[in-house]
């Protein structure tokens, strides 16, 4: 028996995802708001799959770099010297400070603390000051590197050396929305926000569009018909359901001189949710996303970025279009914000158990079924 197998909510998930879909219920609470949990879903799921840090355009040159954290391991994700996509151990070897924080440009990694520095491969550089130690070899030093991958113009990063390739784990999402060229967006914006909810709650309002007329009346609500909303199967590493955007939202359309798309692609967003923690929503003119990292059952890391599609990109008018999006995508997340975090503090208080789902909410029942089935390995 395993220090996880006594854990109440593993119990109560386990019999939520017994229940076939047309009867399935939202996951029970205890899911939410165990620290026990919580530590499960560390272990199983964020020490052992793929996470997002953000997008490759964000670090278009050699020495461009940004930070993450996964699992207990601080992390530089960075351009190197030679044009490819490093993640690096953000741990000095000399006395184990941190080295980078947040994101920006460097010619070498130095330490804060004593000056060592490392060269963009994570080769030691230069240790002032240790000439005198006669066991001292500058050679025997470089930073443990992790696994890191740019799949349709993704950065991927995983702590786990056994883990399947991204484009072999998400090949068929690759095949989906191939015709949308997402490789091709570029990331306009990138923000690193704090909420006050669970990390599965965030994720569930987002592969959801069941609470979008009501959550989001005063932005994007009233174009968004239910009725025209496709929830289909999704697979053991993703899901996704559609929404079709009415002629009110431009941006969300494909640019007229977009002609990869036709029919009801050029209005079709994508609502892409690919476990655990990236979540997208891919329209023919912009994109915006999520990439999650629990901190605590009530505490979650959020990056959000975003941007426009080429061919919005190489308009006119494309400071106009950014502006607009920018202050459309900032009140959606705000509303969002709302929401979640209000769930998560009536699922402290709850004294019921947690209601039936709709057929809007098969991506949550798929997602629920995920969880399971990491945790429970």
């Amino acid at each position: 028996m395993t220090r996880f197998d006594r854990i109440e909510a593993l119990d109560d998930l386990r019999a939520n995802v017994a229940v076939p879909f047309r009867r399935a219920r939202a996951m029970p609470r205890s899911v939410y708001t165990s620290p026990e949990f919580m530590a499960l879903e560390i272990e199983r799921i964020f020490a052992r799959e793929w996470l997002c840090a953000g997008r490759a355009s964000a670090l278009a040159a050699p020495g461009d770099y940004l930070t993450m954290e996964i699992a207990g391991y601080p992390i530089i994700v960075l351009r190197d010297r030679e044009g490819g996509l490093r993640a690096l151990s953000n741990v000095c070897l000399h006395r184990m400070s941190t080295l980078l924080e947040g994101q920006g440009h460097i010619r070498a990694i130095s330490c804060p603390y004593h000056a060592w520095s490392y060269n963009l491969d994570g080769s030691l550089r230069g240790a002032p000051g240790m000439a005198a130690n006669e066991d001292f070899c500058k050679a025997d030093y470089r930073l443990p590197a992790f696994r890191c991958e740019e799949w349709l113009g993704w950065i991927m990063v995983t702590v786990n050396p056994d883990a399947p390739p991204v484009a072999e784990q998400l090949s068929e999402l690759g095949s989906l929305v191939k015709h949308y060229g997402m490789e091709n967006y570029v990331e306009s914006f990138r923000e690193t926000l704090t909420w006050n909810t669970n990390w599965k709650v965030l994720a569930e309002n987002f592969m959801e569009s069941y609470h979008v007329p009501v959550c989001h009346n005063g932005t994007i609500g009233p174009q968004v018909s239910l009725d025209e909303v496709e929830c289909v199967p999704g697979t053991a590493t993703f899901n996704y359901h559609c929404a079709l955007k009415s002629e009110d939202q431009y941006l969300a359309l494909a640019h007229p001189s977009n002609t990869r798309l036709s029919g009801d692609d050029r209005r079709r967003t994508y609502i892409i949710s690919v476990y655990p923690g990236l979540f997208i929503s891919l329209s023919p003119g912009y994109f915006w996303y999520l990439s999650l990292y629990p901190r605590a059952p009530g505490e979650v890391d959020v990056i959000y970025g975003g941007g426009l599609a080429p061919e919005f990109m190489e308009d006119p008018d494309a400071p106009m279009h950014f502006a607009a999006l920018k202050a459309l995508i900032d009140e959606v997340n705000a509303e969002d914000k709302g929401c979640t975090e209000r769930v998560f503090k009536g699922l402290m208080g709850a004294v019921a158990g947690s209601g039936h789902l709709s057929h809007l909410e098969l991506p949550n029942y798929e997602f629920a079924q995920y969880i399971l089935s990491k945790v429970d390995a």
